[in-house]
């Protein structure tokens, strides 16, 4: 390989760590992964934390990985992202105390105190439950006053991580969107949201833009990484809107953001509510936009696990040749996706398939259906974000690991009737988004690849009908719970 300069992107997701390497055009160089170590808090009903000290020391060790990968490249900076809702709490010294994913709940218990629900939401754009980050803090408050009374400060996931590389600590914006203390529209920390769940305003950072160089990676840091001691650390963005930037879209643009979870988002360029409180909205990593957004949850996470119970030893490609061979649309399945105008998420869900057992019935038929599951609740969550902001365009772009499965993206082109649009690098979103940003920061000029896969619609009738049963099936399920 010949010297070139590269970047180094961080992503803490919900289930794992990923470090990357990327160039300046794009091109994802080399990726280390680990899955994230999370401890339940049994003082809670549901609540999980990690340690902030073991997941820097991974962050590390991925780096040096990754880095050993791509031995000519030269690095000019750092950035990170990282899953919306989670925190790192920080003590009066800095230190880092406790850390708590976006899947800790351990606020659940004092969501009463959140008297008006719906002007949190006008602020915030979102509708307040324990996911969020205020409702962490007022768990440790309430039920762990050692770590509350150290507790001096506190941070995203993707700031802290570059707190830890700069020693400079600042609340990115997208990322604040997050907190239900932030308000959204003024583009500011709010001390009406701080008084409405009791959290002193001293506890919160200066925010700073996406792209604003903090300064130079530490001496330290960079010595035992082995990078340039001038590397730059640059100010990323929470997951969705890395991953978003990675497909350079404009706005009324929609875009699915197909991972762990499914972002489906329309790119506005006013702040935008549903009156119904149905969607959320938040700041994007470009001035002056916004994310409106709708979420169909963990429906990558729902396709992993049936993989490994009907897969375990073969790769995804074997899946998607069974897939395009046969349709197996006599099954189908409703696993908990979410939509954004269900009040209550689904606790039961499984597959329907005429009895008794066919023998055309196949391991295939329930992954089919599990995809065809996934397609109808982004086709869904679209239709409600369409209905109350609108969509002209006749395409969406798409981007992330779980639309490397064929069947899935034309799947979404025929129950949306829209194209589906992907970049090169579609897979890699939030590590292409990480060198579009350093490239921003930098202030270089560099011609990206433009390539472009499209999807066309086919055979709508059709799929309408598989819509409609789909929903019967959703509706089954509903009834259940």
């Amino acid at each position: 390989m010949t010297d070139q300069h590269a970047y180094i992107i961080v992503d803490i997701g919900t289930g794992n760590v990923r470090v990357a390497a990327a160039s300046t055009h794009g091109q994802v160089l080399g990726v280390a992964r680990e899955d994230i170590l999370y401890h339940k808090d049994t003082l809670y009903p549901d609540a999980l934390y990690f340690d902030p000290a073991q997941l820097w020391q991974q962050v590390l060790r991925l780096a040096r990985e990754v880095l050993g990968k791509v031995p000519a490249a030269s690095i000019k900076a750092v950035t990170a992202t990282s899953q919306r809702e989670g925190i790192v709490l920080l003590g009066k010294n800095g230190e880092s105390l406790i850390g708590l994913p976006n899947i800790d709940h351990r606020g659940r218990e004092w969501e009463h105190i959140m008297q008006d629900k719906s002007r949190i939401y006008q602020l915030t754009g979102r509708y307040p439950t324990s996911l969020f980050s205020a409702m962490k803090l007022v768990g440790i408050r309430e039920r762990r006053p050692d770590v509350w009374a150290q507790t001096a400060s506190f941070l995203s996931i993707s700031n802290w991580i570059e707190y830890q590389f700069s020693g400079v600590a600042r609340y990115e914006h997208s990322q604040a969107s997050e907190t239900l203390l932030y308000d959204v529209d003024s583009m500011a920390w709010s001390e009406e949201l701080c008084a409405a769940f009791d959290l002193p305003a001293s506890l919160l950072p200066p925010v700073a833009a996406s792209g604003t160089v903090l300064g130079n990676v530490s001496v330290e840091t960079a010595g035992g990484l082995g990078i340039p001691a001038d590397a730059k650390v640059i100010v990323g963005g929470g997951d969705t809107q890395l991953a978003i930037k990675s497909t350079r879209p404009a706005v009324d643009d929609m875009v699915i953001v197909s991972g762990t979870t499914t972002p489906i988002v329309k790119l506005t360029g006013t702040y935008t509510l549903d009156g119904e409180e149905r969607t959320w909205t938040s700041r994007d990593i470009e001035p002056g936009r916004f994310v409106f957004e709708a979420n169909a949850g963990v429906t990558g996470l729902n396709y992993q696990r049936l993989k490994e119970i009907f897969y375990p030893n073969e790769g995804y490609d074997i899946i998607e040749k069974e897939l395009a061979e046969n349709k197996h649309t006599f099954c189908m399945a409703s696993l908990g996706s979410l939509l954004a105008d269900e009040e209550v998420s689904l606790t039961r869900g499984g597959f329907i398939f005429p009895a008794p057992v066919s023998h055309l019935l196949t391991r295939g038929s329930f992954v089919w259906a599990t995809i065809l599951d996934i397609a109808c609740s982004i086709a869904k969550n679209y239709r409600i974000l369409a209905e109350v902001a609108g969509h002209k365009p006749d395409y969406i772009w798409g981007c992330g690991g779980g639309l490397q499965s064929r069947v899935l993206r034309q799947l979404i082109a025929n129950l949306t009737g829209k194209k589906v649009k992907l970049r090169h690098e579609f897979q890699q979103s939030s590590a292409v988004g990480g060198a579009l940003i350093c490239n921003q920061a930098l202030q270089l000029e560099v011609q990206m690849n433009d390539d472009t896969e499209t999807v066309y619609p086919q055979d709508e009738e059709h799929f309408a009908a598989l819509y409609a049963e789909w929903e019967k099936t959703r509706s089954y399920f509903r009834n259940m719970n």
